[in-house]
């Protein structure tokens, strides 16, 4: 699909204006298991406002790293090793999510981090390895390096948005996060069928229509509340005549 986008705009013009809405919707639906993956790491901070920096700051370095790879990539994909050692490490990401299930009660299933720091590169290298798998098949569709950064650009921000709102509805939607790691292990599949034979690979399209689906799933079921017993503190109200008559009654009584 983005080779068939690149094929359309083969110069930097108002092409390429005109392109601009169609590569943001895209970056924006095959960003999307990507933003859960990087919501959920970030769920294994305490608060929201280490969530927030560590999606900041680890997008900034993701911004270098997939930055780096486009302009690499006529080397990066001399070597199938990359690839296997993307699908190694985002099938490792499913394997932790769904195999962390001790505790019933905590939601977030994955890595929790003591610190900002410790989330940072996790987040930057998970979205490398997503990189792999869309930046490496248009450059090697099209020789137009400047399109492909601009669309890395805007996949960057389009990811940030998203990721915000993942954590959000992460807590709000019961198979969203399991949803979001099915897609995870289908992309790392992907690039594992892509190194075995790209002929295998399934169109663009076809996995458009399979994340649809499964996010479909993810979003069919709201997290039930809590039921909360609700403790009524009855405390007296004691007027200043009553309290008067107790103090009565206790003299009496004394004597």
């Amino acid at each position: 699909m983005l080779d068939q986008l690149l094929e359309w705009s083969p110069n930097l013009g108002l092409d390429t204006l005109l392109l601009l809405p169609v590569l943001i919707a895209l970056e924006a639906v095959l960003s999307a298991d990507n933003a859960i993956a990087l919501a959920a790491i970030a769920q294994g901070l305490e608060s929201e406002e280490q969530q927030r920096r560590a999606l900041n700051l680890g997008l900034v370095v993701a911004f270098v790293l997939r930055m780096t790879l486009i302009l690499t990539a006529s080397w990066v994909l001399k070597f199938w090793q990359f690839e296997v050692a993307g699908a190694a490490y985002l099938l490792w990401l499913v394997y932790q999510h769904f195999s962390d299930r001790d505790d019933d009660d905590d939601q977030h299933h994955g890595p929790k981090f003591a610190s900002v720091w410790q989330a940072i590169p996790i987040i930057a290298f998970t979205d490398l390895a997503f990189s792999l798998d869309s930046v490496t098949t248009a450059i090697a569709l099209s020789d137009e390096v400047a399109i492909i950064l601009l669309g890395g650009t805007i996949g960057i921000i389009a990811l940030r948005f998203m990721a915000g709102l993942f954590i959000r509805w992460l807590t709000e939607y019961a198979h969203l996060e399991d949803a979001g790691f099915v897609t995870v292990a289908f992309v790392g599949l992907r690039l594992l069928v892509r190194v075995i034979n790209e002929s295998w690979v399934p169109p663009d399209w076809a996995m458009v229509a399979l994340i649809a689906a499964i996010f479909a799933w993810g979003f069919s079921k709201r997290v039930e509340p809590e039921a909360e017993d609700e403790v009524t503190l009855q405390v007296p109200v004691i007027t200043p005549l009553e309290a008067s008559e107790d103090e009565d009654n206790k003299v009496l009584t004394s004597e």
